[in-house]
């Protein structure tokens, strides 16, 4: 299945609400390995997910001390 893929590092420092954002497309039949690929080798402390009504779906991932989140729509 083709995804469209948004990527969003949060950022923990106070006052700041700039966050790292990044976009692509890929073609995959396992949306979590995608996750794992893209965090490369960082230590995943936590990685959870679920399915909007829409059927977007989200992971919520720790890791190296920083939050990252992914939304996966169908392109």
């Amino acid at each position: 299945m083709l995804y469209e893929v948004m990527h969003e590092i949060q950022n923990s420092c106070g006052n700041n609400q700039k966050r790292d954002m990044t976009f692509t497309e890929v073609e995959t039949d396992s949306p979590e390995q995608v996750v794992r690929q893209m965090l490369g080798n960082q230590i995943i402390d936590e990685i959870t997910s679920e399915t909007d009504k829409d059927g977007q779906l989200t992971f919520y991932v720790s890791c190296s001390g920083l939050r990252h989140r992914f939304f996966f729509s169908e392109a």
